[in-house]
């Protein structure tokens, strides 16, 4: 027996965006990026250089490492960018409010900077013993009290934040583990920073399909200008169709154009339902909730984009049907149309056959005339005593004869070449 190729990035991959066990307390740095392939290879090169090489994760898309004595790393690919996470421990309330004080996280955060790609998301996170230790560091923090949201998860971890970025351009969230268990508490905090990052992500996509509104209140119009014109029997029906295949290209335009980025949001949308679920989240008196944070604009936003791709098929749809009525109608003419034009054939080769038995039947009496012609000149060589009778009145008696003989040979003739034509 011998390993799969593959067995080791299988397994590996069950064990990708696990945090390593938080120290209590802690500082937490966490970029998620948006990345250009152009750059993937420069941001692979920086991270690989601070990389740990014992990596136990065995995944090309994972990597762990240290940057100085207090503070390592977690660095993720993802399908649309990446995620870089610092972890300083020990770490003081100090360096939290004012992070220019410490000399190795600047450090860290100086050359996290260097990295290439755009930010979507950046947080800080300040990981306290106790829910006191945190108010200590409230007091001094300019968050905005009003607008402060504070829940409990699972477990008993506290959390608060009010979710603005603040002037160095990061959002701010201070937890208390309250005692849970190490393991337990790693989770919840990046279950937690999930849940932000994969909202960011999902809102991506608010913006375009807002952009897709106008594009497709025009196309409605269109199509019920289109409509009403059908019902109009003096438009033509080719530009009709043309006018229809243009409109059908445009909305199949805006459906590639969006596709992408709405099955991304829808995707990332049921991530962030996941997590608020696992999170098991639960109202503190006198604050807001996460849930009630996260569904007031997020929900709204989702069926937004939601509504967006099904608008799209719907217009797809009725322009289709539109065409397709279109067509049956240009069928339908076409098909009247041919069969006025075979009525007007059979009417013309029924007048042709009428008028080729016409001129059969004189092609009988003409050749009649001139064999009765020919039989009257061998007369003339004959006496009128040896036939007892005139020249003329033979000619008489031959006249019906010769005309029937030669109308039954004539149309025995036409009947054998017939069948020799069928048989052919």
């Amino acid at each position: 027996m011998r390993d799969h190729d593959l067995r080791s990035r299988a397994v590996g991959e069950m064990h990708l965006r696990r945090w390593p066990p938080l120290p209590v307390p802690c500082h937490i740095v966490q970029w998620v990026l948006a990345i250009d392939d152009s750059e993937r290879a420069d941001e692979l090169s920086a991270i690989e250089a601070l990389t740990a090489s014992n990596d136990s994760v065995g995944n090309p898309t994972h990597r762990e490492g240290r940057i100085n004595q207090r503070v390592t790393f977690t660095w993720e690919r993802q399908s649309e960018g990446s995620s870089l996470t610092l972890f300083c421990a020990p770490c003081d309330d100090e360096g939290f409010l004012e992070p220019t004080t410490d000399v190795e996280l600047s450090a860290a955060i100086a050359w996290a900077r260097t990295l290439p790609g755009q930010i979507v998301r950046s947080t800080r996170v300040w990981l306290a013993q106790t829910d006191a230790d945190v108010e200590r560091v409230l007091d001094r923090h300019p968050i905005n009290r009003d607008e402060l949201v504070s829940s409990t998860l699972g477990g008993g971890i506290r959390i608060w934040s009010d979710f603005r970025l603040k002037d160095d351009g990061f959002g701010r969230l201070l937890a208390a583990a309250n005692g849970i268990d190490r393991r337990d508490l790693t989770r919840q905090i990046q279950r937690l920073q999930e849940l932000g990052n994969y909202r960011n992500k999902a809102l991506l996509g608010l913006p375009v399909a807002r952009e897709c509104w106008p594009k497709l209140d025009a196309a409605e119009e269109r199509l019920s200008d289109l409509a009403n014109r059908i019902a109009d029997s003096d438009a033509r029906d080719d530009s009709l169709l043309e006018e229809l295949s243009r409109l059908a290209l445009d909305l199949a335009s805006v459906a590639t154009a969006i596709s992408f980025r709405m099955d991304a949001t829808r995707a990332y949308g049921q991530i962030v339902e996941e997590r608020l679920e696992q999170l098991d989240v639960r109202p503190v008196g006198g604050y807001a909730s996460l849930v009630d944070f996260t569904q007031r604009r997020f929900r709204p936003a989702m069926n937004t984009c939601i509504a967006t791709s099904e608008r799209i098929e719907r217009i797809g749809e009725r322009t289709e049907q539109l065409t397709s009525l279109l067509r049956a109608r240009i069928d339908t003419r076409i098909e009247n149309q041919n069969a006025e034009l075979l009525r007007s054939m059979e009417q013309s080769i029924s007048m042709q056959a009428r008028l080729q038995q016409l001129v059969e039947g004189l092609s009988a009496v003409a050749l009649s005339y001139y064999v009765l012609g020919l039989i009257k000149y061998a007369l003339y060589a004959v006496p009128d005593s040896a036939l007892g009778v005139s020249d003329e009145f033979v000619i008489g008696l031959l006249v019906l004869p010769m005309v029937l003989g030669v109308w039954w040979t004539m149309h025995t003739l036409k009947d054998r070449l017939i069948k020799t034509s069928d048989q052919r």
